[in-house]
């Protein structure tokens, strides 16, 4: 979601298809059906989003890294803002859809789940639209491109300083800073701007990620993106324990559900999604190792998935197309809460998936026409 376009010979194929397949996954999370609470952290307690992150910031990395490289570090700052520029008018025109549309659907239809989620704006429209244009007020569904369009925008600054003086420094920061989170700093410091300015918009409604500690995973994924040798080979003595704790989370999850350990607060901390507790992230890094050891062989015997290779190479909107989609099926729909047959269920994930695939494959042909064209203006005419 957060690279530009790269001609197809040099696209990496098995990252589009990753991305695709985390596309899927949100797609089945955030639609209201019976498959939402299933999808949601298949992979143990991880979800699809710290893979969808990471990924975007890895593939920024290799980008950007080698804009810099070979363009300069200007260049490289530009094409960060031009691609924040346009994450910024997406999350605009999805504002201004749920703002309208679906907040008059939800309020014509009785939906619960449309007046739930635009709640804060419900009680205070003014500074409702004006907190969620300038990345403040952040509502469910509605709060991912936010967190993009920040790490954007601070990534030139960080691809500046890792390529000039090294990652140390900024991967030191950056754990610092994901560690203050696990302790409340961002609470804390959302506490002081309220009082001293008057914020009138609640902490709860700013955005279920917290920004100081998912920013942690994308500096790790710009790191590893921005560096000219490949991914690190692992020693079995940390693939084993890997295998192992990723196995233990995974089995953990879907026996127990979403919550690891009902009743136990300080577990689910531990394991907490929008702080990306400690035993969350050694989750996700077990996982990362397996996937770096076994990729290779699986991308060998797995045949190759181009229909999920399609979706991760338009993620942008792929990504913007299933936000859409939700919030239409919640404005008619309901949440999880509403009974319905699981026949409609069907029906609906089925239809979301066509709408993704649709809006793809016409981006594909748009895509295959412009290069056809530039082709022809570059060969000029054929003589006979």
């Amino acid at each position: 979601m957060t690279t530009p376009l790269l001609h197809p010979s040099n696209r990496r194929w098995e990252l589009d298809a990753l991305r695709g397949l985390m596309l899927v996954l949100m797609t089945l999370t955030h639609m209201p059906t019976m498959f939402s609470l299933p999808s949601g952290q298949p992979f143990g307690f991880v979800s699809a989003a710290e893979g969808f992150v990471f990924l975007s910031a890895y593939m920024a990395g290799r980008v950007y890294g080698k804009r810099a490289r070979r363009d300069g570090l200007e260049a490289m700052q530009s094409a960060f803002h031009e691609r924040a520029l346009k994450l910024y008018l997406c999350q605009l025109a999805l504002l201004l859809l749920a703002f309208t549309v679906i907040a008059w659907l939800g309020v014509h239809n009785r939906q619960g789940g449309v007046t739930g989620l635009l709640e804060y704006f419900f009680i205070d429209k003014p500074a409702a639209a004006v907190g969620a244009a300038l990345l403040l007020y952040n509502p469910p569904l509605l709060d991912i491109l936010p967190l993009y369009i920040a790490l954007m925008l601070l990534s030139p600054w960080l691809l500046r300083r890792g390529l000039r003086a090294g990652w140390q420094g900024v991967l030191a920061i950056s754990g610092l800073l994901w560690l203050a989170e696990q302790w409340g700093l961002g609470q804390a410091l959302y506490e002081l701007t309220a009082n001293a300015t008057g914020l009138p918009i609640p902490y709860k409604d700013m955005g279920a990620f917290h920004w100081l500690a998912w920013q942690a995973l994308w500096v790790v994924g710009l790191w590893l993106g921005a560096r000219e040798q490949p991914l690190p080979r692992f020693p079995l003595w940390l693939v084993v324990p890997a295998a192992v704790y990723a196995a233990g989370m995974l089995l953990w999850r879907h026996m127990v559900g979403q919550d690891p350990m009902p009743g136990v607060p300080a577990i689910a901390m531990l394991l907490d999604k929008w702080t990306l507790g400690p035993l969350r992230v050694l989750n996700f890094a077990s996982v990362f190792v397996l996937l770096v050891t076994f990729g290779p062989w699986l991308k060998q015997v797995m045949p190759r998935p181009l229909p999920l290779e399609l979706l991760g190479r338009h993620s942008l909107p792929v990504f913007c197309a299933h936000i859409v989609i939700a919030l239409f099926t919640l404005a008619f729909f309901g949440s999880t809460q509403v009974v319905r047959p699981w026949s409609t269920d069907v029906v609906l994930v089925a239809g979301a998936l066509a709408g993704l695939f649709a809006v793809a494959m016409a981006l594909q042909a748009h895509e295959r026409s412009g290069w056809r064209l530039a082709l022809g203006f570059r060969s000029g005419p054929q003589v006979r």
